[in-house]
């Protein structure tokens, strides 16, 4: 079960996405990228992901300068292995690839495709 805390954190956190994160979500919103269903802000394990597509298990993270902190790193490490138990793969693209290198970005989602 999901805490409302989380539900209303995740609410937040699809209110207020940053830049980088609309543009991503631009690009797979309504199945455009390969016809995959993407999730904005889903909570996976008590985790928010940034973006999700369960049918290629796939969370997508988009990562902006607070990822550069120590904290956040370690942050980053135990839920990437936290989502590795369940079998899921993380994508870590930076900001300015989403914002400056769509086809890179597609190239690298259409890489976890079987």
């Amino acid at each position: 079960r999901v805490s409302s805390v989380k539900v209303e954190r995740s609410r937040e956190l699809r209110r207020d996405m940053t830049e980088a994160e609309k543009a991503f979500w631009e690009m797979v919103r309504g199945r455009r990228l390969l016809g995959l269903k993407f999730r904005r802000q889903q909570i996976i394990d008590g985790f928010i992901v940034d973006f999700y597509c369960d049918s290629l298990g796939l969370c997508v993270e988009i990562d902006g300068g607070v990822h550069e902190t120590e904290e956040q790193k370690n942050y980053d490490k135990l839920r990437d292995e936290a989502l590795a138990i369940r079998s899921l793969k993380i994508l870590r693209l930076k900001n300015e690839e989403v914002l400056g290198d769509k086809d890179s970005v597609y190239q690298s989602i259409s890489q976890y495709i079987l």
